[in-house]
């Protein structure tokens, strides 16, 4: 069994990163709103992931986008991720923009947050959902597929447990050690975004590869 996606995706998502983000948006919550929130957010990331993984190369085909070309963009895009990373922030957060932002003011106006900011974009957003459409055409056999729905079944669950024991990570990591466990997984996600460019750039100029 290939963990490379798994891996790719844990780096990614990296729910640890996204904690200091839980606690913030779910202040004043009863404990039921924090279960039901953990449930939602950890569902939805197991969607996305499943729905990238059955239909992503259907997508690009009804766009008629070629794979290698989306190899490309969606390195580049790790790339970006992996930068975020490097600098402490979440893989998919957007510095300039202000979903933070209004993340928190739907948590104070009383509405979900689960779904958005929480699962998309600051979990699951387009390097996400660019990873696994790459390694769905990897994919040659259906328990291949099935393996790569199911990394979608581990992320939520490392989701749920990581938000669950959001508390307790904060007061043991801190913001230092959360910052650390970030960076770490940035550098990991930059090599593999490398890979997946290579790779890409491979297949569209094969003369970067002739001997």
């Amino acid at each position: 069994m290939d963990l490379k996606p798994l891996i790719t995706l844990l780096a990614i998502v990296n729910p640890l990163a996204i904690v200091p983000f839980f606690i913030h948006y779910t202040q004043g919550f009863s404990a039921a709103q924090r279960r039901s929130t953990i449930r939602t957010a950890a569902f939805a990331s197991f969607c996305v992931i499943a729905a990238c993984a059955l239909l992503g190369l259907q997508i690009l085909e009804f766009f008629n986008i070629s794979l290698q070309s989306f190899q490309v963009g969606g390195g580049m895009l790790l790339l970006i991720s992996a930068m975020n990373m490097l600098n402490a922030q979440p893989a998919e957060a957007k510095p300039l923009t202000h979903e933070l932002e209004q993340g928190a003011e739907k948590a104070a106006a009383g509405s979900s947050i689960a779904v958005v900011p929480l699962t998309i974009p600051l979990l699951t957003g387009p390097a996400s959902m660019s990873t696994v459409v790459i390694y769905a055409d990897r994919a040659q056999t259906f328990w291949q597929h099935a393996s790569l729905v199911g990394y979608g079944v581990v992320i939520a669950l490392a989701t749920a447990l990581c938000f669950s024991l959001a508390d307790p990570i904060a007061r043991v990591l801190g913001k230092t050690g959360i910052n650390v466990m970030t960076r770490l997984m940035g550098l990991i996600l930059a090599a593999l975004a490398v890979e997946v460019m290579a790779d890409g750039l491979g297949k569209l100029f094969p003369i970067l590869v002739a001997r």
